[in-house]
């Protein structure tokens, strides 16, 4: 099975005050306020999707939202891509040297070398982003099921 989530970034929502202020309203809030959450899952993911930079479309298609265990409702929003932290939080100057061999060689390079001084990649967030909008969803959600 994949392990998803090597990437990932969580919201938490305390949905107690939620609950009760909205079972006094509706009186019947449990069922509601789990369904906002698992449409704000689904907002969250699609978000992160549509901010995600596309080279060759994997790291898109490979962010999804599961639903976590523990005390309230809560999701994550993540990727098993190995790279989407580089993505995410950009990379240092570093060098970059041959695993296999004595030398690095691409199409287009002039000869064979030794070693590649990498400056380094800009961070192109998309997973913070899109978890910063939860509370915007999760509201939008909760008033379009208040609205039935």
């Amino acid at each position: 099975m994949a392990r998803y989530f090597d990437a990932s970034a969580s919201a938490r929502i305390d949905t107690r005050a939620y609950e009760r202020g909205l079972r006094r309203y509706l009186g019947r809030m449990s069922a509601d306020v789990r369904k906002a959450v698992e449409r704000t899952g689904t907002d969250v993911q699609n978000e992160a999707r549509r901010l995600a930079p596309v080279d060759t479309g994997r790291l898109r298609s490979s962010i999804v939202a599961r639903r976590t265990n523990g005390r309230g409702v809560g999701y994550e929003v993540g990727t098993n891509v190995n790279y989407a932290r580089d993505v995410e939080f950009g990379t240092a100057p570093h060098v970059i040297t041959p695993k296999n061999g004595k030398a690095l060689y691409w199409p287009g390079a002039a000869h064979p070398v030794a070693k590649v001084n990498h400056p380094g990649t800009k961070p192109r967030p998309f997973l913070r982003p899109a978890v910063e909008r939860t509370e915007f969803f999760f509201r939008r959600n909760l008033e379009q099921l208040r609205g039935r």
